[in-house]
Formats: structure tokens, C-alpha cells, sequence
């Protein structure tokens, strides 16, 4: 291992054993029969990748492409099945906050606890406590049990641990919002300045616009692969294309930058094998309601270049599209779709009787597709996608059919201002 390597993985595999019932993990152990009771999963096969000193490098996939595994390995929490792992420096993990707490201590015992089990003598753990301790900035409950705490108040003690140590190495999965926006920030800000000082992080997260903003190099995992690694853009590209169903294939080659009011490639010119959500990662908990005398039946998003995806880039245009079926005549239905965040508040949304669209009369067993084409000026985060149809019958208002938090849009940004809107701010300053 070379000097300035931090962080060396040397084909590195994660096998775990699948039994049908727990009957046949007894059975394997008391060697009753000689055969094989389990079925091998590898959440990670043959990865290798190494991370120099003072470098930020960024690991992406979809859940399940063995991101959280390769983490754990790493910081000794897991034992690989084959290949190993070389770490040179000390390294603080923000994964599982608090995991390491006892629930009966004070906030004060609990971090004298953790910096004992990070290595730190007490003397050291004292030069650094005022500085957790305004992190936290969790007042007098410092003092009282943590089971007592709120949750917010328990995962700010335990990042302001984790994250005041001082390491050589960080590593961080999905853990810089947590609390409310203040602190967020605050974790934002302490990132940085780890950043500035050179230090060696390793950054998981679902947030593209953050991996693409602070990452210097991003590796993507696929399937418990290594299916690429270079530059952000060039591997979110890539990302984005597994994410919808493509190959994404490792070529260097890049596209030329789109303008942004170049035209979307027409939906129903093009050939999507499968219906268009089978390429999207639908909400299991969807809520599904209305008189059905309408059905939604397929719906996607698109991004500038016209390919299906969940994931849309800040200031591009985009498209929210829908197919839906009639088993009624109705006159002149309308078609909606509203955006929330994760805490369910409504950020936007129109309907075609806003726009002053007008369907017209549509007969039992006709199906028309509804595109709405806008730009997308949203905060760079995860939101739900919500759709409907309604109309009046026999001049009541009727909800024919609307699908809830069918799924996700995460809009990559790597510029956020504040709240949910970018104003697209123009600032001179003489």
C-alpha cells in the first residue's frame, strides 16, 4: 500500500447464506445430510477501488448494490467473505448514528463513552467536548438520560460525536440531513471544512447533486459490481441510464451540453419495451382511490433527452406523462399531478383546467395521454409524485381516479437557495 493511499480495497467480495426456513440453517449445522441447505447471495463480487489521501469520493447505486456492505467492511463492523481491506488513518463513521449509546446514560456519559470505544484517552475526549457540545447545542439535556431525548436532539448529540473527533478519514452514509434545516446546514458547512482541510472522505448518498458537488471522483456499484468510476457527471450519466432500464455502458465519450429549451423527443415516437412505469421504481404504499369511471393506467417521468427516469437535473426541462383509459363517455375530464415533499406538504402542481386546456368529450374505451412539458426550478431534493383525473358528473365534482406518492423525483442540483423555489437570482455587486 502506497503512502498516499487511504483507503485500499483489494477485490473484495460479501457472500451471504439464504435459507428457505430456519429448519435447514439447523439441519446444515448438525451436518444431518451432506448437501447444501442455502442459496449464496453476494452483495459484493470482486470490487477493488482505492481512495488517496485528500480526496472526496463518492459511492452511488440503487438499493441493494452493496453501498451500506462495502462501508461496514471498511470500518470493521462486517468481515468479508474473500479479498481485504487496508485503512491508513483513523476513521469516523457516520453511519448508523448512535448506534454505539446507551439509552440509560447521560448525553455528557455517552460521549465519553464513544470516544472511548474511537480510541481517545479522557484527556483527549475533555479537549474536545466544549466543541461537541456547541454542535449538539442541545442545552441542559445534556445532562439527562438520552432515552429522555427527542429523536432530533439524539441524532444531533451522536453526530456532533461522530463528527468532532477530528479523523484522518470520514465516512459518511446518507447522514448529513439529520435535525431540522439549521443543522443541516451546520453538517453541510462541517463537511466543507473537512474539504478545505484535506481530509479523506468517503461519501455515500442518494443525493446526486450533493455526490456531484462535493465529490472529486464517484465509483458506482451495481448489483454488488463496480460497474463504473471516473468523474461525478460522467458516472451519474451512467447511473441515470441503470436506473431506467439501459445498459450504461463505461464509454468516456460525453455528450455535448443540451440548451435548455431544446425540444423533448415525442413520447409516443418513441420505443419504450414494456409499459413506461415498469421503468421507474414505483411506491409500494402508493394510495389508489376514485370511481374508476377513469384509470390511469401508465405513467412516467422524462428528462431533456427523452429518456424515462426518476432523477431530473435542476434548471432542464422535463416532462410528467400519463396514459389513461375511459370506461364512461365523460365530458371533458381533467388531468392533474401535484408534487410534495417526504413530510406530505404540497410544493406545486396544475391540471389542465388551470391551463386552460380543454379535453373535450371522451368516449367509453378511448385512452388519451396527458404530457406535461415544464422546467424544472426545484430545490435540489427528493419529492412524490402525485396524479389524478376528475371531472363532473351530472354537475357533481368526481374523483375518477387518482394515484397518490406514486413516485419519487429526485432533482439533482448542485447550487440549493432557500426554501423550495430557485428564483434564478441574476446578483451584481460594483
Amino acid at each position: 500500500m502506497t503512502e498516499n493511499i487511504a483507503i485500499q480495497v483489494d477485490h473484495l467480495s460479501k457472500m451471504y447464506k439464504l435459507y428457505d426456513k430456519p429448519s435447514d440453517r439447523f439441519k446444515e449445522a448438525m451436518g444431518i445430510k451432506k448437501k447444501r441447505y442455502y442459496k449464496e447471495h453476494y452483495a459484493l463480487r470482486d470490487v477493488s477501488m482505492d481512495v488517496k489521501q485528500g480526496e472526496c469520493v463518492g459511492i452511488i447505486g440503487t438499493n441493494g448494490s452493496g453501498k451500506s456492505t462495502i462501508l461496514k467492511i471498511i470500518t470493521g463492523t462486517l468481515n468479508p467473505t474473500a479479498g481485504s481491506v487496508t485503512v491508513n488513518g483513523r476513521i469516523s463513521a457516520l453511519l448508523e448514528l448512535g448506534a454505539g449509546f446507551n439509552m440509560e446514560y447521560t448525553g455528557i456519559e455517552n460521549i465519553y463513552l464513544n470516544g472511548t470505544m474511537m480510541g481517545f484517552a479522557r484527556e483527549e475526549i475533555d479537549q474536545r467536548l466544549e466543541g461537541i457540545l456547541q454542535f449538539a447545542d442541545i442545552g441542559e439535556f445534556v445532562h439527562q438520560p438520552v432515552k429522555t431525548y427527542s429523536s432530533g436532539m439524539f441524532v444531533r448529540l451522536a453526530f456532533a460525536v461522530a463528527i468532532n473527533i477530528d479523523p484522518e478519514i470520514l465516512i459518511v452514509d446518507e447522514a448529513l440531513s439529520v435535525g431540522d434545516v439549521f443543522f443541516q446546514a451546520k453538517c453541510y458547512h462541517k463537511f466543507e471544512e473537512f474539504k478545505r482541510m484535506g481530509k479523506t472522505i468517503l461519501f455515500v448518498s442518494h443525493d446526486l447533486g450533493s455526490v456531484a458537488k462535493y465529490c472529486d471522483r464517484v465509483i458506482l456499484l451495481n448489483q454488488g459490481v463496480k460497474a463504473a468510476e471516473g468523474n461525478p457527471k460522467e458516472i451519474i450519466d451512467i447511473y441515470k441510464q441503470i436506473l431506467v432500464g439501459k445498459d450504461g455502458g463505461t464509454s468516456n465519450q460525453q455528450e455535448q451540453e443540451k440548451e435548455a429549451e431544446k425540444e423533448i423527443p415525442d413520447i409516443l415516437k418513441q420505443d419504450f419495451s414494456g409499459s413506461w412505469k415498469s421503468h421507474i421504481q414505483l411506491n409500494p404504499d402508493l394510495l389508489d382511490y376514485g370511481e374508476k369511471y377513469a384509470e390511469i393506467v401508465d405513467f412516467c417521468l422524462r428528462d431533456e433527452s427523452g429518456d424515462i427516469t426518476t432523477s431530473i437535473v435542476k434548471n432542464t426541462f422535463f416532462q410528467i406523462c400519463m396514459k389513461v383509459r375511459f370506461h364512461r363517455n365523460i365530458q371533458d375530464p381533467i388531468f392533474a399531478f401535484t408534487i410534495k415533499d417526504l413530510q406530505g406538504t404540497e410544493v406545486t402542481g396544475t391540471n389542465t383546467m388551470y391551463e386552460n386546456i380543454s379535453c373535450g368529450p371522451v368516449k367509453e374505451g378511448e385512452e388519451k395521454t396527458v404530457v406535461f412539458t415544464q422546467k424544472m426550478n426545484l430545490q435540489g431534493r427528493s419529492y412524490l409524485l402525485s396524479l389524478g383525473c376528475v371531472g363532473f358528473s351530472d354537475n357533481r365534482f368526481t374523483v375518477y381516479h387518482r394515484i397518490y406518492d406514486c413516485c419519487d423525483i429526485n432533482v439533482i442540483s448542485d447550487k440549493n437557495t432557500v426554501g423550495f423555489y430557485d428564483m434564478d437570482s441574476k446578483v451584481q455587486i460594483q
